[in-house]
């Protein structure tokens, strides 16, 4: 009895913890911030070049000035990002003054990868995404 106790509290505060939000962020930031990941990832499913690029924060569209050259970098540099079997949301948190999204994926060829995304607030007041690192996956059972 004692054992179901604790392990009840475990996944409460766990789930509590999971619901967390950085100061100054709200749950329907996050689900902007969501929406927005899963719009670009949709768009690079469709190979809809200028959508996923409709996505992507200024700085990111100055540094790939053509949506052609965009989607070309992301096929052959990200190919969990660009053809994910599967994707999960987890944390978002502030890293280094930076609002990051972690997804996990699972790429083409099967091997998880963690997305860590790096978000930027338009002056329209959307999500945009300022950029995407990918990294080993440490989860269990991805």
């Amino acid at each position: 009895m004692r054992a179901a106790a604790v392990l009840l509290w475990l996944v409460l505060v766990g789930t509590a913890a999971a619901q967390t939000l950085p100061p100054g962020v709200t749950a329907t930031d996050r689900t902007a911030i969501e929406t927005t990941i899963r719009g670009q990832l949709d768009s690079f499913q469709r190979d809809d070049a200028p959508g996923a690029y409709a996505f992507a924060a200024p700085s990111i569209q100055r540094m790939f000035p053509d949506p052609a050259l965009f989607i070309d970098m992301v096929r052959r540099g990200y190919p969990p990002v660009y053809r994910p079997r599967s994707t999960e949301f987890s944390e978002l948190a502030l890293r280094d003054g930076d609002l990051v999204q972690e997804v996990e994926l699972v790429g083409p060829d099967g091997r998880p990868a963690l997305a860590l995304y790096t978000m930027e607030r338009a002056p329209d007041g959307r999500w945009l995404i300022s950029g995407c690192a990918l990294v080993a996956s440490v989860r269990l059972g991805v």
